[in-house]
């Protein structure tokens, strides 16, 4: 069977289930054998039954003592249970309406039993376990889990993979033959089949080492062209320009970080080729004042600057601050985004396309069909997490080879950030304007909700401002009870936040609520109409409201640390105290573990460490990394060495070879495109 063959043909798989798997990005035959399991379980180190933790998946070697008859319970179902033991202690297993499991066992016989063990010390219980045989476990003792979806199990993905590899051609190997022997690889093929269905937990490190060194290496490889393109001459070639009198119009003085990025974009731009640079800081290092800083020297040189925010607010709030600082230099400052009236959208595109507005900031709507430029000399991009490599290239293609600065407010640990921007320099504001206080976080339960709201009514009647941030829109109606205590901020702002602040002015805000809406209740907010808003993470990024104080964080332990720490920067922008509460009654060690490190830094670089190390880029990221594309297997934290390896190896192939046009390059050339036609965007 060959690789692009519809994967409905693949025994087993059909169109019902073809439908399911298109859900998860697999389409062919050859992209259902590289999906990739996520985890194993591990049946070569079982645990015994007295030591088995309460809060995570286990697999227990045990013998059936005896079985119970099976008994009818409430709503109808059937009890089945069976007493197991080992050399520690005994467990109760149980199934319900499942008695075809029980009936298949045998007293006296040893079987592996997979999940959660419950109860305490002498009692200890365990529910709807996977069960396996010792012969089932010999021939594979490590069974792989993966990624799935609504409809399709694990067990029926890897029964369609088994039976795709079964019959499939093998597949090409991109990586260069001398490769294999340096780095002691097994070839592509071996290594697809291996990882799938391991014969040991050595056979699946050594699969799973060698197609990550060919997802970071396919990565570097692509991000380097992506890099290179840029490495002709520029289209917008600037003269040096001082920034003093820049420097001096601003009301307080720039920390030295922010001139030395300044100082580095500048060099940037009167250079012989297209800047093509990050610049990142914690929240609240002012990456605005230096993008303004870089706009004023392209006006200087009569030509265009373009910023691109990823949300409505972020955009208007831009665009206000950047006036305020351009102003002095009589710099035209315009605003466009996809809830404008037709009227002024015309006008405006009009003045873009005079060449009179000088600086347009808007959302996506700054990189549609319609918007032309008159002279777009500089490309600046917010939020660069927020969207993919090839929207700030879409942005970028309004005009001939333009500077590309992207900015981002997630921190990651320097080295980390050179290897994962391959295709960008980067600048960092490491130290934060004068002035600005840490913001004082605190951990509680929800116990202390009432004690909560009066501090919270305190502030507001000291003239402050609240936010109280909820995880959901609207009340799950989901049986899953994992759910069933998020606070949903509709119901929130009613049942809880006007209820315990009767006498305040509350505001509402979500994603969906109208672009217009939004504004208003933003608006009515920062002018002081509003004393609390209650909101969604729609304000994570970049909104700007000096006189709130106080941001408190419901269900903290769905957030990520990055995350929780995005949210904490909207608060401690102007000269009050500002506080951070985060609310959560989860019991787990390692969530209060979490609450309690934020609640001792505030360092943005160090939360992102911690992050990533005890939550992996996954969650650090979201699901699109970082506006990469999506990686199968590889862990950016985890994988470092392998991603240095990759990098140095990327490097030497493009001086041998700059655009991978070589016979014996060009499956690698594929590998690029298709890995880069698999990122997804917001």
């Amino acid at each position: 069977m060959k690789l692009d063959t519809p994967v409905q043909y693949v025994k087993g798989v059909g169109p019902a289930i073809a439908q399911r798997l298109e859900r998860l990005g697999i389409l062919t035959v050859g992209q259902l054998i590289c999906h990739y399991p996520r985890r194993y379980i591990d049946y070569t180190q079982p645990c015994t039954i007295s030591q088995a933790p309460s809060d995570a998946e286990v697999v227990i070697r045990a013998q059936v003592l005896l079985k119970k008859p099976a008994t009818r319970i409430a709503g109808g179902r059937t009890l089945i249970q069976l007493v197991v033991e080992d050399e520690t202690s005994t467990m109760t297993v149980s199934w319900f309406n499942t008695q075809y499991m029980a009936q298949q066992m045998l007293v006296g016989e040893t079987y592996y039993f997979v999940g959660r063990v419950r109860g305490s010390a002498s009692r200890r219980e365990m529910t709807n376990p996977t069960v396996r045989t010792p012969a089932q476990v010999a021939r594979n003792p490590l069974s792989a889990i993966y990624p799935q979806t609504e409809g399709l199990s694990s067990g029926v993905i890897a029964r369609c993979i088994q039976n795709a590899l079964a019959v499939t051609d093998p597949l090409p190997e991109p990586l260069p033959p001398d490769y294999l022997s340096r780095f002691r690889m097994p070839d592509k093929w071996t290594a697809v089949r291996h990882i799938h269905q391991p014969s040991s937990p050595a056979a699946m490190a050594a699969s799973r080492r060698r197609l990550v060194f060919e997802e970071l290496f396919v990565l570097q490889l692509g991000l380097s062209l992506l890099k290179s393109r840029g490495m002709t001459q520029s289209g917008a070639p600037m003269r040096p320009v001082g920034l003093s009198p820049f420097w001096e119009s601003l009301p307080f003085s720039p920390t030295s970080a922010q001139k030395k990025a300044s100082e580095q974009i500048c060099a940037d731009m009167t250079g012989k080729r297209p800047m093509n640079r990050l610049l990142q800081g914690d929240v609240g290092s002012g990456k605005t004042l230096v993008a303004a800083a870089a706009t004023y020297m392209a006006v200087q040189n009569g030509y265009q600057t373009a910023l691109m925010a990823p949300t409505e607010i972020l955009a208007t709030q831009h665009a206000s601050g950047l006036q305020k600082l351009l102003e002095p230099f009589g710099i035209q400052v315009a605003l466009l985004t996809g809830g404008m009236r037709a009227a002024a959208r015309r006008a405006t595109l009009e003045a873009i396309a005079s060449g009179e507005a000088q600086l347009v900031v808007g959302t996506h709507a700054v990189i549609g069909q319609k918007v032309e430029f008159a002279q777009l000399g500089l490309v600046v991009v917010d939020e660069q997490h927020r969207f993919g490599v090839q929207q700030r290239g879409l942005l970028a293609d309004k005009a001939r080879s333009p500077h590309v600065l992207v900015m981002s407010a997630t921190p990651i640990p320097r080295t980390l950030g050179l290897l994962m921007y391959g295709d960008l320099d980067i600048s960092i504001l490491d130290e934060l304007p004068p002035g600005r206080k840490p913001v004082k976080t605190y951990a509680v339960t929800q116990n202390k909700r009432r004690q909560m709201y009066h501090f919270l009514d305190d502030q507001i009647g000291q003239g402050r401002q609240a936010y109280i941030v909820c995880p959901l829109v609207e009340e799950s109606t989901s049986e899953n009870p994992t759910t069933d205590n998020l606070h949903a901020v509709t119901t929130y702002y009613t049942d809880v936040a006007q209820a315990l602040l009767p006498n305040r002015r509350i505001g509402l805000m979500h994603g969906k609520l109208k672009a217009k809406e939004k504004a208003q209740v933003m608006e009515d907010f920062k002018s002081g109409k509003l004393d609390a808003l209650v909101s969604t993470t729609v304000i994570e990024v970049g909104v700007d409201v000096p006189n709130a104080s106080v941001i408190v964080i419901e269900n903290a332990e769905r957030y990520g640390l990055s995350a929780l720490h995005q949210l904490r920067g909207r608060v401690g922008r102007g000269n009050s105290e500002a506080f951070c509460i985060l609310v959560s009654d989860h019991g787990s060690s390692s969530v209060k573990e979490r609450l309690h490190f934020l609640c001792q830094t505030q360092d943005g670089f160090e939360v992102a460490r911690y992050d990533l190390e005890h939550r992996g880029p996954g969650d650090f990221f979201g699901n699109r990394q970082h506006g990469l594309p999506t990686l199968q297997l590889a862990d950016l934290m985890g994988d470092t060495r392998v991603l240095e390896v990759a990098q140095d190896c990327a490097h030497q192939l493009l001086q041998q070879d700059p655009k991978l046009k070589l016979p014996e390059h060009a499956a690698l050339a594929d590998a690029v495109q298709q890995l880069f036609e698999r990122t997804t965007f917001n």
